[in-house]
C-alpha cells in the first residue's frame, strides 16, 4: 500500500491524499461505509458502487468471526469474493465489540475470553489469533487488536489499559510479519493509538505507534462519552506525532460537524455507523442539516428530497412519499433513507477534497459548518 500527500490547507491541517492499495485508489479525505456483516445495512451493491460511490468499506472481525465464519471465508476467497465488492476494505480488530459488551468479556495478558452475543459461547481473540481471523477474512487494511478504554476511564485504568494495547501491538506485528496474505494481495497493518483523554497518555501512544514505521495508523477510543472538544484536542495532540507521510484514520466518527473537524485537523479516513443507523430511524442528512422524514411537517411536501444538492443525491422521490413509507413502515424507507446519507457523506468528503486542493478549505468549511447542525 502506497499513500501519496497531495496538497496541504495552507491554513490548516488539512490534507488530500491517494492511498493505492492492490484493489484500487481511494482519495483523501475519505469516509468509509460500515458494513459491519460483509453488507453495508439496506443498501445493494450496485447502489454502493454507483449512487453512493463507495471507494472502500468496512468489515468487521467479530461478527465476520462469529459468522458466517473464517471456514467459509477461506473456502470462498475471502470477503471480496463473498461479497462481490471489487474495491478495497478495512477491517476493524473487533476489540470494540468484544469490550463494549460489558459482563459477558474477561480480560487477560494473553487475550480477551468472551461470550458471543448470538448464542452465550466462549471464545477467545489473542492478538495472534485476530492477525489471523483478519489474513482469513482477507481486507487491504487490518487493524490491530487493541483494548477501547471509555472516555470516563480514571487516569490509572487508562495507562493500565494502554501499555496492555502496547504490548499487544508488538505480538499482532510479530503475528503479522510471520505470516502472509492468503488470497494473492497485499495486506497492510494499522496501529491504533489509545490513551483516553490524557494528553501525556496519547502522546506517549502515538510516539509508540510512530515507531513501528506501519503503512498507516488510526486514532481509536474517541467518540466514547468524552465531551467533543475534548476529542478534538486529542486529535490535535496525536497528529502532531503521527507521521505526516502515512494515512490517519480516526476510527467511529462521526458526525459530518465530526468529520470536517477532523479533516482540518489532518484526519485522512473516517468511519462511522451514523449515516445508515439514522437513515434507518428516518433521520437524513443534506447541505442544510437534518430532516426528521417522520415529522408531520413533510406530509404534503413534493419537492425532492434534497433538491438542491443533486450532485450527491437521487431527486426521484419526494419529502412526501419518503414521509409514508416511514409512516406505514416500509422497508423502501430505509433503504432511500440510507443511501441519501451515505451518498452526503461522501459528497461532504469530496467537497472538503476539492476545497483543499484549491486553497480555500478553511474559508469552506467556517460557510457550511453551523448549517450541517441545524433541524430543518
Amino acid at each position: 500500500m502506497t499513500f501519496e500527500l497531495q496538497h496541504t490547507d495552507s491554513k490548516s491541517n488539512a490534507r488530500a491524499g491517494l492511498i493505492t492499495t492492490d484493489h484500487g485508489q481511494i482519495q483523501t479525505p475519505i469516509f468509509m461505509p460500515v458494513g459491519t456483516q460483509a453488507s453495508v445495512k439496506c443498501v445493494h451493491l450496485r447502489e454502493l458502487k454507483d449512487d453512493i460511490k463507495a471507494q472502500i468499506i468496512l468489515g468487521n472481525t467479530y461478527h465476520l468471526y462469529l459468522r458466517p465464519g473464517t471456514e467459509l471465508l477461506e473456502k470462498v476467497g475471502g470477503l471480496h469474493k463473498f461479497n462481490g465488492f471489487d474495491g478495497p476494505m478495512l477491517t476493524d480488530s473487533g476489540g470494540f465489540q468484544v469490550f463494549s459488551l460489558s459482563g459477558i468479556r474477561k480480560l487477560k495478558e494473553e487475550g480477551v475470553e468472551f461470550r458471543s452475543h448470538i448464542d452465550g459461547s466462549k471464545h477467545f481473540f489473542s492478538p495472534e489469533r485476530v492477525m489471523d481471523i483478519e489474513r482469513s477474512i482477507g481486507a487491504d487494511i487490518m487493524m490491530a487488536l487493541d483494548e477501547c478504554t471509555p472516555g470516563t476511564a480514571d487516569y490509572q485504568y487508562a495507562k493500565n489499559s494502554l501499555s496492555l494495547t502496547e504490548r499487544w501491538l508488538d505480538r499482532c506485528i510479530a503475528r503479522f510479519n510471520e505470516t502472509e496474505p492468503k488470497y494473492g494481495y497485499h495486506q497492510s497493518l494499522f496501529p491504533i493509538v489509545q490513551g483516553c483523554t490524557y494528553a501525556d497518555l496519547r502522546r506517549r501512544a502515538a510516539e509508540n505507534v510512530a515507531s513501528k514505521g506501519a503503512e498507516g495508523n488510526a486514532i481509536g477510543g474517541l467518540a466514547v462519552g468524552e465531551p467533543t472538544e475534548v476529542m478534538y484536542e486529542m486529535i490535535e495532540v496525536v497528529n502532531e506525532i503521527l507521521p505526516k507521510d502515512k494515512p490517519r484514520y480516526l476510527m467511529g466518527v462521526g458526525t459530518p460537524q465530526n468529520i470536517l473537524e477532523g479533516i482540518e485537523r489532518g484526519v485522512d479516513m473516517f468511519d462511522c455507523v451514523m449515516p445508515t443507523r439514522n437513515g434507518r430511524n428516518a433521520l437524513l442528512f443534506t447541505r442544510h442539516g437534518t430532516m426528521n422524514m417522520r415529522n408531520k411537517k413533510w406530509e404534503d411536501d413534493f419537492s425532492a428530497i434534497d433538491a438542491e444538492s443533486e450532485t450527491y443525491v437521487d431527486q426521484t422521490y419526494s419529502k412526501a412519499y419518503l414521509h409514508h413509507l416511514f409512516k406505514v413502515q416500509e422497508f423502501l424507507a430505509m433503504q432511500i433513507a440510507s443511501i441519501h446519507n451515505l451518498a452526503f457523506y461522501l459528497w461532504l468528503v469530496g467537497e472538503a477534497r476539492k476545497h483543499i486542493i484549491a486553497g480555500d478549505f478553511s474559508v469552506w468549511k467556517a460557510g457550511i459548518i453551523e448549517e450541517l447542525g441545524r433541524r430543518i
